[in-house]
């Protein structure tokens, strides 16, 4: 793996970051890099059913659950500020993300591909994209990487297989698993059989000789050849 010092994972909101760049973060946090999970949006209690008491305890724990599951990947955990009514436009985001990823001397991001079906999902990869392709056009050396999620797979195309060894991927299911939501309590989505069997069915899809994790490579200006 390339030496990277510092790197990050934008998610939408609450579980994206980790499961965007879960793995990645884990094997550059061995190697001595700082990494955060940033999430957007904090992730909140939806339904007819649920009261504003249950909602605002909700927000207090899953705040509780990033820094757990940051934490078992190496690493801390940033909320950007927004809510779904308080998003920015994408100048005024992009621009935030720039001035960050330039104070912190980011050499990779990780965040959403834009082929999404949630979207502050689209909105996160837009924002971060431009911030990148703006550094880019400075010539910093900041990559940016897009991860999967089962939101995120239209025209979805793995580029970059990284193979974990069985430590690794345990430590990101177990960081995962800090959320309710993953656990399956919050809704019905099968978060915990989805992930760790995505993990074997690229090991299958690429031939490797583990359990493996995929990305897109993003399209940017090569500042220098390779």
């Amino acid at each position: 793996m390339s030496e990277c010092r510092r790197v990050v994972s934008i998610g939408g909101h609450n579980l994206d970051a980790e499961l965007l760049g879960g793995p990645l973060l884990i094997k550059y946090a061995k190697q001595g890099a700082k990494v955060t999970c940033a999430n957007t949006v904090m992730g909140r209690l939806e339904g007819a059913g649920c009261t504003a008491q249950e909602k605002e305890a909700y927000l207090v724990q899953v705040a509780e659950e990033a820094v757990r599951a940051a934490a078992v990947l190496g690493g801390d955990t940033l909320w950007l500020g927004y809510d779904g009514s308080s998003m920015p436009d994408l100048d005024a985001f992009a621009d935030r993300l720039e001035r960050w990823f330039t104070e912190e001397d980011v050499d990779l991001v990780i965040t959403h591909w834009r082929g999404s079906m949630h979207p502050r999902h689209i909105a996160t990869h837009d924002a971060v994209t431009e911030a990148v392709r703006r550094m880019r056009r400075k010539k910093s050396k900041i990559r940016l990487m897009y991860g999967l999620t089962f939101e995120d797979l239209v025209g979805f195309v793995p580029q970059a297989y990284v193979i974990l060894s069985e430590d690794e991927a345990r430590q990101w299911i177990d960081a995962l698993s800090e959320y309710a939501i993953f656990r399956g309590e919050i809704n019905s989505f099968p978060y915990a059989k989805y992930y760790p069997m995505n993990l074997q069915i690229k090991q299958i899809e690429s031939g490797s000789d583990g359990p493996t994790a995929c990305y897109m490579y993003a399209s940017l200006i090569e500042n220098e050849l390779w």
